[in-house]
């Protein structure tokens, strides 16, 4: 029997996080390079991801490699399968957390079109593609090297609003007319809700491989939003705050490991019990 340090223990792992040098992701990267997991920080952005990747290597003592990778695009993806491949022999690990997350905008020329009846589809389509087919792309190539080679994690970063619907109160500005209050756009919702689809549809398939899928949903992270919007979500939450960036880390450490190895297809929300009310 394992002891519950040798759990969560990662050691020569390789795990890829997207979206990588984002808020979360990094907080994703530093949480498995700590329990011993080789990391790839992929993102669009290839200086930032380059940046983390050095950050984090030094603080953990870790090989990581930081990279670009366009999760729209299938050639991107092979590209860096392979990068992968040539510099760590395995892949066992993939956080899908690449997403383009739309922000209320403070220029009212932009108001409008955050609302149902406006939304550009150009708009949909790109965070579509990013935030959920992005997804699929992933786990249709990292996903299938690990069935492929005696089993592996997944895990998609979904969101509290996989599972609730945006309270739209939260981004109201005064004096402004009905038809042009800014709101969370419909794709953010659409997006959190497929991942958590395409996680059970993959824990089913993947489950006789050894693959297990699960998702994080986590609540709302303080990143220096206004005080008015902070205020209004606070009253939403039961533990009357938000999220700090390195709230996750343990449960990102749990679902990665072999802590959780009788657990997939699940969806795990973390957002202080704003869902439960």
């Amino acid at each position: 029997m394992k002891s519950s340090k040798d759990l969560f223990d990662l050691t020569g792992r390789v795990a890829i996080v997207t979206g990588g040098a984002g808020l979360l992701g990094v907080q994703h990267t530093e949480a498995l390079a700590e329990v011993g997991a080789f990391l790839v920080v992929a993102d669009i952005r290839e200086d930032a991801a380059k940046n983390v990747a050095d950050q984090v290597s030094c603080t953990y003592h870790q090989p990581i490699l930081g990279l670009k990778m366009d999760v729209t695009d299938p050639n991107s993806i092979q590209s860096a399968y392979r990068q992968i491949l040539d510099r760590f022999g395995r892949i066992d690990i993939l956080i899908n957390n690449a997403a383009i997350d739309p922000k209320v905008q403070n220029d009212d020329s932009l108001l409008e079109t955050s609302r149902f009846e406006h939304f550009p589809l150009e708009q949909w389509d790109l965070e579509i593609s990013v935030g959920l087919s992005g997804a699929y792309l992933c786990a249709q190539v990292f996903g299938s090297h690990m069935a492929e080679h005696g089993g592996g994690v997944i895990l998609n970063i979904a969101s509290d609003l996989s599972v609730i619907a945006p309270d739209q109160r939260l981004y109201r500005k005064e004096r402004l007319p009905e038809d042009q209050q800014p709101v969370k756009p419909v794709t953010y919702s659409v997006i959190k809700t497929g991942l958590i689809g395409l996680t059970r549809y993959l824990a089913a398939y993947w489950a006789p491989k050894g693959v297990r899928v699960n998702a994080l949903s986590p609540g709302g992270v303080y990143s220096g939003q206004s005080m008015e919007f902070v205020s209004r979500l606070v009253n939403l939450i039961p533990l009357g705050r938000m999220a700090e960036p390195d709230e996750y880390r343990g449960a990102i450490q749990f679902l990665c490991s072999d802590a959780s190895k009788y657990m997939t297809g699940q969806n795990i929300v973390i957002d202080g019990g704003r869902s439960v009310l």
